[in-house]
């Protein structure tokens, strides 16, 4: 089974759920930066602070900031445990600077269209409290507007409105993408179709895995 994982793939492609099941059926540790940025950003931290502009434009943090942050991460891990790495890296420069701490065993890349991945972004609502995430078409709450979970009321990200899900889709083609080159190129990148009932997908994530 492979131990360190990169996940790739475009905003909505379903980087979080796939890395979340494997963390709960498999053991993974799943390191999210977009989670912990938006934990840094509620607890009014400095670094949120500073990313926080960035993230509801929909551009990149900036590449110091995400490093330095994952690398503090990193330096927590006890030795041979399995790590999903879920938004990060997102350039070349922070895919070398992860290669300096960790060896990845595996790049796995959900490939997503970006009709599909608008439509999928834009019609997403967040739970503030728990971080339960619904969809208005595929995932509905119960209750209009209320987690299932915890009974809170849902939002909109900043980031899944109309004009920055575009912006997030090009950010991506100029700065991502050249990543699946670059894990291609190191023999380790496997592409996953991202489209279709999540058990199925899910299947297919976890046979690449082992």
């Amino acid at each position: 089974m492979k131990s360190k994982i990169v996940l790739l793939g475009p905003p909505g492609s379903g980087k979080g759920t796939q890395g979340e099941k494997l963390s709960e059926e498999m053991g993974y540790v799943r390191l999210s930066t977009g989670d912990m940025l938006r934990e840094a950003v509620r607890n009014g931290a400095e670094l949120g602070m500073k990313a926080k502009g960035y993230m509801d434009s929909g551009a990149l943090v900036p590449n110091d900031l995400i490093i330095d942050l994952m690398k503090e991460k990193i330096s927590t891990l006890e030795p041979g445990t399995g790590v999903i790495f879920d938004g990060f890296p997102r350039t070349v420069e922070q895919a070398d600077a992860l290669g300096e701490q960790i060896e990845i065993d595996l790049a796995l890349n959900l490939d997503v269209a970006d009709c599909e991945l608008v439509e999928r972004l834009t019609k997403r609502r967040s739970c503030p409290e728990c971080h339960c995430v619904f969809h208005l078409t595929h995932n509905k709450p119960r209750q209009e507007g209320v987690c299932d979970k915890c009974g809170s009321p849902l939002y909109q990200r900043d980031d899944d409105c109309d004009e920055t899900v575009c912006n997030r889709l090009e950010v991506y083609r100029k700065n991502t993408l050249p990543l699946i080159d670059y894990y291609e190129r190191k023999g380790i990148l496997v592409t996953v179709e991202g489209t279709g009932k999540m058990d199925e997908i899910f299947a297919k994530v976890k046979e690449a895995v082992r």
